[in-house]
């Protein structure tokens, strides 16, 4: 007969997550959770046994979560792959040259600056606009008449005056006529990638000759 007050022969009978409490003292893995699986059901007091659904509860619970860490692992090397790949484009992005909508460039001595305005639709009368750091217009470059798209234009450092302008960092805009009214557009101006460092969110940030920094994201075109 068995005496069921006292348990099975001094058997100390503990659920699965009774036992969880001891993950942190060793490691719970797939094999060993069977083997106490195996063992509760076969220990366990005929007065109170285990449910079917308990049985398959605890399975799925211990699943699921060997399952969610399982994907965790993987996401951490996936996270660490796409560090180290950012790492190498972005050795290969010092020295070189961008497009993005900066707002500014940088002129050296006898250079000029370069980049694109980006046309919703066809216009007639296309002009890029140079202001110095004070604000006063030093040229209006004009394109022209341009079909919609990206449309290329170039500032070769002169002023309205015929004068070369000293070198520094300029404001750039450019604006076009469409259907009758003058409004602003989408201007890109390329500018030297000076270094590149990783952001704590994982991201690049360039540090841009005469313009500073600059999140990776706004790049429209390496050149």
């Amino acid at each position: 007969m068995i005496n069921t007050e006292n348990g099975l022969q001094g058997f100390e009978f503990r659920s699965i997550q009774d036992l969880s409490v001891e993950k942190s003292r060793k490691e719970l893995g797939q094999e060993e959770f069977l083997e106490l699986m195996t063992a509760q059901l076969q220990n366990q007091d005929p007065m109170k046994p285990m449910e079917s659904g308990e049985f398959l509860t605890q399975i799925a619970q211990f699943s699921t979560v060997e399952g969610v860490g399982d994907l965790n692992e993987s996401f951490g090397k996936l996270s660490e792959s796409l560090v180290s790949n950012q790492a190498l484009q972005a050795a290969n992005l010092v020295g070189r040259s961008v497009l993005a909508p900066t707002g500014l460039a940088a002129l050296s001595q006898g250079g000029s600056i370069t980049g694109a305005v980006e046309l919703p639709a066809a216009s007639n009368d296309v002009v890029v606009n140079v202001y110095d750091q004070a604000g006063q217009l030093v040229r209006r470059v004009d394109l022209g008449s341009q079909a919609a798209g990206s449309v290329s234009f170039r500032w070769d450092g002169l002023k309205d005056d015929g004068q070369f302008a000293p070198p520094g960092t300029y404001f750039v805009s450019g604006e076009a006529s469409v259907d009758g009214r003058t409004e602003a557009v989408d201007t890109l101006l390329e500018s030297r990638v000076r270094s590149v460092t990783l952001s704590n969110s994982g991201g690049l940030l360039l540090d841009l000759d005469g313009v500073g920094s600059l999140d990776f994201s706004e790049v429209q075109q390496i050149l």
